[in-house]
C-alpha cells in the first residue's frame, strides 16, 4: 500500500460513510444533499486510487462521475422542488470542505503526473468536480438568486 491508496482510503473512510449516512437517514432533502457531496467524495478518491494502481482509466471514470454526478442532483432539485423548498436544508460548510479536498487531490495528483495530458484531463476533472458540485448545492439550497423557476 502507497501514499496514494492510504490517502483514497481515508478520504473514502470519512466522506463514504458520512454521505451514506446522509443518504439512507433523514428528510428528503438530507438525502438529495448527501447524494450530491457522494460526488465530491468518490471523484477525487478515484484519481487517488488511479496514482496509486497506475491506473488511468479511473481517470476517466471519475471525469464521468464528476460531469454527470451534479446534473443527477440538478434532476433531483427539479423533480423534488417541493419537498425541498419546505425544508431549507443546506449543506456550505461540507460542500466547501469536500471542494478542498478535491481540490488539494488534484493539485497535488498534478505535481505527481507533471505537464501533460495527464494533467490537462486532471485540471478538466476538477474544475467540472468542484464547480458542478458548488451549483448543484447553491440549487439545492433554494436556487439563485434572481432566477425563477417555471
Amino acid at each position: 500500500m502507497n501514499g496514494w491508496i492510504l490517502a483514497a482510503t481515508a478520504e473514502l473512510g470519512g466522506g463514504g460513510a458520512a454521505a451514506l449516512w446522509g443518504v439512507t437517514t433523514g428528510p428528503p432533502a438530507r438525502r438529495v444533499i448527501a447524494q450530491n457531496l457522494t460526488t465530491s467524495a468518490v471523484c477525487p478518491a478515484l484519481l487517488l486510487l488511479s496514482q496509486g494502481y497506475a491506473r488511468p482509466a479511473y481517470v476517466d471514470l471519475a471525469l464521468l462521475l464528476a460531469l454527470l454526478g451534479p446534473v443527477g442532483t440538478l434532476v433531483f432539485a427539479r423533480l423534488l422542488s417541493d419537498e425541498l423548498a419546505d425544508d431549507g436544508a443546506s449543506a456550505w460548510g461540507l460542500t466547501w470542505s469536500l471542494a478542498g479536498l478535491g481540490a488539494v487531490a488534484v493539485l497535488a495528483l498534478c505535481v505527481a503526473v507533471g505537464p501533460g495530458r495527464a494533467m490537462v484531463k486532471l485540471l478538466v476533472t476538477g474544475a467540472l468536480l468542484i464547480g458542478g458540485n458548488v451549483v448543484a448545492s447553491r440549487a439545492l439550497a433554494g436556487g439563485f438568486r434572481g432566477v425563477r423557476g417555471g
